[in-house]
Order: structure tokens, then C-alpha cells, then sequence
């Protein structure tokens, strides 16, 4: 969130009748947004998908993400978070996902269920300094970052919140799990809702 701006908490999909949560996680390259997104997933558990702008477009389409040649990928992406919240899943969808390419379908979809969508404000060379030390390392270049860089490339929906790069780890992925409800968001899919397996673990 902005400096002096206090976090909205009452977030659009609380004024849905749909019962799960749709949180978004936008960013450039480098800025943290695919280990905030998982860490945010393995703290809720079962119930909730994950959605890798870069799984679904690189590995499942194998897709260059490139403008003006009707590219399938956010259309594709957006039909994937439908099915799993009508299927019952919280869904944490995160990704480059540029306004300019992604920003309708992801508009569509946040009127369509409701959602929180959080945008990571990084700076050009805090990105690179984060892609540096990334445990998983990815041959991009900062040539390469610099080129896909978009500053402030915000969806202009409401309840987006924009988290400095000043924001620890921790405090980003408590932001994600709060601002967005799903802290509190009981689990609505069979599993772990009514899983025999899972009623054995507890």
C-alpha cells in the first residue's frame, strides 16, 4: 500500500456472493511475487490453487509472451481461475501479467468474483539485486529485465494495494494472507472439507 494509506480490508470479493477468494499478485521481474504467491499458498494449505503466469503461458502453452499477435495465454489463464473458484478453490493467481495484454480478462474476472490484486512496487535495480540471489536461478539477463521493466503498471481496479519494496518478506505475505481475507477463508473444496484422507490427519 501507498505510504500513509491504511490497508482496505474489506475487499471486493466480500461484497460477492461467491464463496472463494481471488487474490492477485502482479510485479516485474524479480520483484518477489512467485515466492510471496507460494509461501501465501502453503500457509493456507488445501483449498487453495496456485496459478504461475509463467507455468500456464511457458510450459503448459509454450507461448512467447508477445503484444499484437493474438496471443491464447490470458484468455487461458483467466478460464483456469474460473474453473478452480467455481470448483471451490481460493485461488492466488501471480505473474508479470502487463496491464496491456492481461489487464481486460483480469478486470473481467475481478468483476466477476470479486478479489484483492496486489501489485509489488520494486525498483529496476532492487529487481535485479532480488533475481541475483533467487534460489531457483533463471537465465535472464538485466539487459533482458530492463526491457520487460513496466514502472507502476497498476490494473486501476479497486482494492488494489501496492506493496513497497520497503516491505519484508514477512510482512508482504501477512499483507497478502490479511488485505485479502483468505487468513480467515475456510476451505470450500472436497478437499480438505470433507476428505476422509484429510479427517484422519486431524
Amino acid at each position: 500500500m501507498t505510504e500513509g494509506q491504511e490497508a482496505d480490508t474489506s475487499c471486493i470479493r466480500h461484497n460477492s456472493p461467491h464463496p472463494t477468494n481471488l487474490v492477485i499478485i502482479r510485479g516485474n521481474s524479480g520483484s518477489g511475487k512467485t515466492t510471496v504467491a507460494r509461501e501465501v499458498r502453503r500457509r493456507y494449505g488445501r483449498g487453495c490453487a496456485l496459478l504461475e503466469q509463467d507455468y500456464l503461458r511457458r510450459i503448459v502453452l509454450r507461448e512467447h509472451d508477445s503484444g499484437g499477435m493474438g496471443a491464447v495465454a490470458p484468455g487461458f489463464i483467466v478460464a483456469t481461475a474460473r474453473a478452480a473458484l467455481e470448483g471451490g478453490y481460493h485461488v492466488v493467481l501471480e505473474g508479470i501479467l502487463h496491464s496491456a495484454r492481461y489487464g481486460e480478462p483480469l478486470r473481467g474476472l475481478v468483476d466477476a468474483y470479486g478479489g484483492t490484486v496486489f501489485y509489488l512496487d520494486v525498483s529496476f535495480e532492487e529487481t535485479v539485486r532480488r533475481h541475483g540471489r533467487r534460489a531457483e536461478p533463471v537465465p535472464v539477463t538485466a539487459e533482458q529485465m530492463r526491457a520487460w521493466y513496466a514502472p507502476q503498471d497498476l490494473l486501476r481496479v479497486r482494492d488494489e494495494v501496492v506493496l513497497p519494496e520497503s516491505m519484508t518478506f514477512e510482512e508482504v505475505v501477512t499483507a497478502v494472507l490479511h488485505d485479502s481475507g483468505l487468513a480467515g477463508a475456510a476451505a470450500v473444496t472436497p478437499c480438505p472439507a470433507r476428505c476422509v484422507r484429510c479427517a484422519e490427519k486431524v
